[in-house]
């Protein structure tokens, strides 16, 4: 007699193939996975390279800037100081006639106005459209400031700069919310990295002998870089995978739910935001003011660097402190934002007693605390974007990040307003030592 046997719990022959070809497109899966990761990753960092690049040069160039249009035939590349003759107790301060506060506003006031506006509609724009009209302003910044030969068109200039650089922060902090966290620590560290090379580059460039309209034509490859990062290197928006029970590949929707916030929704939501905003702001105005209020009065007589030069270098030390707490985010966070501007007015008032009374006895004290005046800026920077993306719904990230980026451009933007003013009071002062 012939049994009917029970094969349910008898292993088929066809599962060990089922299951190897499971684990096959988990391997393949995950192989593109973090190949999509790590382009992403690098593609985010290039952005914020790219992006700052011009706005930086500019702050940059603005001595030689002011200065060359002032005086055309001097080759402000290989020029040394000559020292006035002055008294045994008394020093004078050389300055120009335009404090590079001006330069600063040129280059803060657009991004400004765009950061207040362009959140309110930017979201309804193509990704491709936004970040070809950024690469756009930037390349002109470059090709206009270096054939310019009037200061008012070397300012249109910095405003193109500007303006490329506002609307690139709130597209490219706003596209971070379509990719993981991690590209926000990028963008943040590329944006310090166009602190230090944009600084370095320029300084490195016209100490070497280039003219500075010979710099800024080279540096046009820069926005030609954004371009390419993001039509080649960075991948569309890619939805999470899994594999569920019946071996098919599911792709989940995106965590965020398709919601569209209304104007009033938009507005009510700031006052949330100020928290995140303020100490943005306060460190900022403080650091800004040093930069483009007293770093180009902070120079040493009879050193190896020339005035114009000592200015060139305080900023790449800047950036340099900047860079590195921005690339930090992942090793040390800060959470109570409001220890950095009390931190950065420190300094503040600290520099601004040694423009007076020159106490300081040796230029490399004070490049220590520019690079620390650095540090507590790019802190500031990316510790406040890094709770934004872990601490905001994720309907609204897109917005509050691009509102919260306002913080930044009206501290600096008050910074250029008092440092004109303030540079031309300091250096109507006959100093006593």
């Amino acid at each position: 007699m012939i049994h009917n046997m029970d094969t349910s719990n008898v292993p088929s022959e066809s599962e060990p193939e089922e299951s190897d070809s499971q684990d096959n497109m988990e391997a393949i899966l995950g192989k593109k996975y973090k190949r999509a990761y790590w382009r992403n990753l690098s593609a985010f960092w290039i952005f914020g390279l790219c992006n700052n690049f011009a706005y930086v040069v500019m702050l940059s160039a603005a001595h030689d800037i002011l200065k060359e249009e002032k005086n055309p035939t001097t080759n402000t590349s290989s020029q040394t100081t000559t020292e006035a003759p002055i008294a045994s107790n008394k020093t004078y301060l050389e300055c120009n006639e335009v404090s590079t506060g001006a330069i600063l506003l040129a280059d803060i006031l657009p991004t400004l106005i765009v950061k207040l506006t362009f959140p309110l509609f930017l979201e309804k724009i193509p990704y491709s459209v936004k970040i070809t009209v950024i690469s756009g302003f930037a390349l002109s910044s470059f090709l206009i400031v270096a054939l310019a030969h009037e200061i008012w068109l070397s300012i249109i200039g910095v405003v193109c700069a500007s303006i490329g650089a506002g609307l690139g922060e709130i597209t490219f902090l706003g596209l971070t919310t379509f990719y993981n966290r991690n590209v926000v620590s990028m963008w943040s560290s590329g944006t310090g990295g166009a602190g230090v090379f944009g600084a370095l580059v320029y300084a490195g460039f016209t100490s070497a002998g280039l003219s500075p309209r010979t710099s800024l034509l080279i540096m046009i490859v820069v926005p030609v870089l954004m371009m390419i990062s993001y039509f080649f290197v960075l991948t569309k928006p890619q939805r999470k995978t899994k594999i569920v029970d019946d071996s098919s590949l599911l792709l989940e929707e995106d965590d965020r739910k398709t919601y569209s916030l209304t104007i009033k929704q938009k507005l009510l939501l700031i006052p949330a935001l100020f928290k995140y905003m303020i100490p943005l702001t306060l460190v900022y105005f403080g650091e800004y003011f040093i930069n483009q209020g007293l770093h180009e009065l902070l120079y040493f007589n009879g050193q190896w660097l020339s005035k114009s030069e000592q200015y060139r270098w305080y900023q790449v030390d800047y950036q340099i402190g900047v860079f590195i707490s921005r690339s930090s985010v992942n090793l040390i966070h800060i959470k109570k934002l409001w220890i950095l501007p009390v931190l950065q007015f420190a300094n503040l008032i600290l520099l601004l007693c040694q423009v007076f009374y020159r106490f300081i006895p040796n230029i490399w004290i004070v490049f220590v605390i520019v690079l620390w005046e650095g540090l507590l800026g790019g802190a500031a920077y990316v510790n406040t974007f890094f709770r934004l993306t872990n601490e905001i719904p994720a309907e609204k990230k897109e917005y509050c990040i691009g509102v919260t980026a306002l913080g930044d451009s009206i501290g600096i933007a008050v910074a250029g307003a008092v440092a004109i003013p303030s540079h031309n009071a300091i250096c109507n002062l006959q100093i006593t030592m």
